[in-house]
């Protein structure tokens, strides 16, 4: 395993200043946020450390140059739009940028692109279904043409209330992981998992390491508190942010050390990239800068 960072709480930096960071805080790796340049649609979307649009062996030779300086990996990259957005139109510009960012991961060396699935949210998930095969087979074929691997996050992304109530990413739970594999059967269709989304679910977010382990690409290392009082008087079938509360590792409900002892059982090597979305440390930069220095003390006394 490589304990690294997702870029995406870090805006303000260029690509070379984010791997000094990586560099400066022991860090191993980062996961490269690729969105399209322009306006954020939301919190931590948005981000451009490397512009795929275009992407040439010439733009990834300086970005191997930055990458050797400083001695940090690039674990991935990511991009986490809604592919199955009910707009056709806006649907088709996201899976247009996904093959670009997809491509750009194959001309750079890189064997992980992470993403969303998305969702129609005002729809069952059986009713998703087939706009789900009909986006997604070519996309996995593309990826696997490309020589790239897909790892899908497991956030319902249902925390606002124009996701309300379906969310926009299917691939939440096990019971959809495993149909979305046997429908879909590659070896470059995995999973990003998050154990924190799994907290808030109330769902065994260790015995999925286990029946997963083949599928699990990358790991995001993000931490949830739930407030149980709160849980009591709303309900889990109020929005999500009603009742728990996203914090570093260590700060939440995650049991850190029996996760990376499964982790680890399952011969598991690749990335665990921090994604920092603890609003207590959104003040600044450097708040921000300090969060992820923090989370990664936490967890480097759980890895080799």
């Amino acid at each position: 395993m490589n304990l690294g960072f997702v870029t995406a709480i870090l805006p303000e930096l260029s690509l070379e200043e984010v791997l000094a960071f990586a560099a400066y805080g022991g860090f191993q790796s980062i996961e490269v946020m690729c969105w399209p340049v322009g306006k954020a649609e939301r919190r931590y979307a948005g981000v451009t450390h490397i512009d795929v649009d275009g992407f040439s062996k010439a733009d990834a030779a300086r970005v191997h140059e930055q990458v050797g300086r400083q001695g940090v990996q690039l674990s991935g990259l990511g991009y986490y739009p809604n592919p199955l957005a009910p707009d056709t139109a806006e649907a088709r510009a996201y899976t247009d940028h996904l093959r670009k960012v997809i491509r750009a991961a194959r001309i750079l060396g890189l064997d992980v692109v992470n993403t969303f699935i998305g969702r129609d949210w005002r729809l069952s998930v059986d009713d998703n279904w087939p706009r789900f095969l009909k986006t997604w087979r070519p996309l996995i074929k593309f990826a696997e043409d490309q020589g790239v691997r897909i790892g899908i996050e497991n956030c319902p992304m249902s925390f606002t209330r124009d996701e309300w109530p379906g969310g926009k990413n299917l691939a939440t739970s096990p019971v959809i992981w495993r149909r979305m594999f046997s429908d879909i059967p590659s070896a470059n269709f995995g999973l990003n998992f998050d154990p924190s989304h799994f907290v808030w679910q109330r769902m065994d977010y260790l015995r999925v390491l286990r029946e997963f382990r083949e599928k699990m690409f990358h790991v995001h290392a993000k931490d949830a508190r739930l407030d149980h009082e709160r849980l009591n008087e709303v309900g889990a079938l109020a929005h999500p942010n009603e009742y728990h509360t996203p914090k570093l590792p260590g700060l939440g409900d995650v049991e850190w050390g029996r996760f990376f002892a499964v982790l680890s059982e399952t011969r598991y090597g690749g990335a665990v990239s921090i994604e920092v979305e603890d609003r207590a440390y959104e003040g600044s930069l450097e708040t921000r800068k300090l969060a992820v220095l923090q989370s990664g003390r936490y967890l480097k006394q759980f890895m080799p």
